[in-house]
């Protein structure tokens, strides 16, 4: 096992400490089974393993190799959550890196960011796990490097996920970002995928928000029941254009 340290530039200031376990150089191939140091609630299911997909996703019980990604909702028959799913390789470039922490500044910073954009739950987080696709490149474009984080929290019953963006690399490859349940109950989609948008220096993905950080997503993933939340989201058209939309999940 492989443990990997980065110092991070200006521009990923926002992310979560890029460190920890390298997963194996491999296309389309995934961490091994790792266990939870505390239980993990997605949706009303509590989890205590988790899979880092090189492909850009998550998923709990299973590994996947899946290299093309699919509209949400799915209606599947399992839980994913993809910060960006779409056909990666890291066999020769970039690298993939996973961590947990109990204790410390990490528990800290996640602590004040949920206060912050879920104010009046007076959550204390004591886990957080962090997935880390660092310079990563598309297949079989070795020369592209993509940067992008999940990152899970939980304390108590309470749950949450972010999504962070750093330099997203052009690619003619659809791409799926968000997240889905089984028989999707729960899902979203973040606007931009399956869109030209999704990628190159003006990706919605890391110049957009619904939490007014640009190029980060938050989510709250422990509800038992089917809400409907709006959020306002803020596009960078070109240098001199911003527009706005309104989008709802469940």
């Amino acid at each position: 096992i492989k443990t990997v340290t980065f110092f991070l530039f200006s521009f990923l200031a926002y992310f979560y400490p890029i460190s920890g376990t390298e997963s194996s150089r491999s296309d389309d191939g995934s961490s091994p089974q790792i266990l939870l140091q505390r239980p993990f609630v997605y949706f009303g299911k509590e989890y205590n393993t988790i899979y880092v997909n090189h492909n850009g996703h998550l998923t709990f019980i299973n590994s996947s190799s899946s290299t093309i990604p699919q509209r949400f909702p799915l209606n599947g028959s399992f839980d994913l959550i993809a910060p960006f799913w779409t056909d990666l390789d890291n066999s020769r470039t970039g690298v993939i890196l996973y961590n947990q922490y109990t204790d410390g500044s990490v528990l800290q910073q996640a602590t004040q960011d949920i206060n912050s954009y879920f104010p009046n739950l007076n959550f204390n987080a004591d886990w957080v796990f962090v997935a880390t696709w660092y310079k990563v490149a598309y297949f079989p474009a070795t020369g592209t490097e993509t940067t992008f984080q999940a990152v899970l929290i939980s304390g108590g019953q309470k749950s949450f996920v972010l999504m962070n963006y750093g330099v997203i690399a052009s690619t003619y490859r659809n791409v799926q970002a968000g997240y889905d349940t089984i028989n999707s109950v729960h899902h979203f989609t973040i606007p931009g995928s399956f869109s030209s948008s999704a990628t190159g220096i003006n990706s919605t993905f890391s110049l957009s928000s619904n939490v007014n950080v640009t190029g980060r997503w938050a989510f709250e993933t422990n509800s038992k029941t089917s809400e409907i939340n709006c959020f306002l989201f803020f596009f960078i058209l070109d240098d001199f254009t911003v527009t706005t939309v309104f989008a709802t999940f469940t």
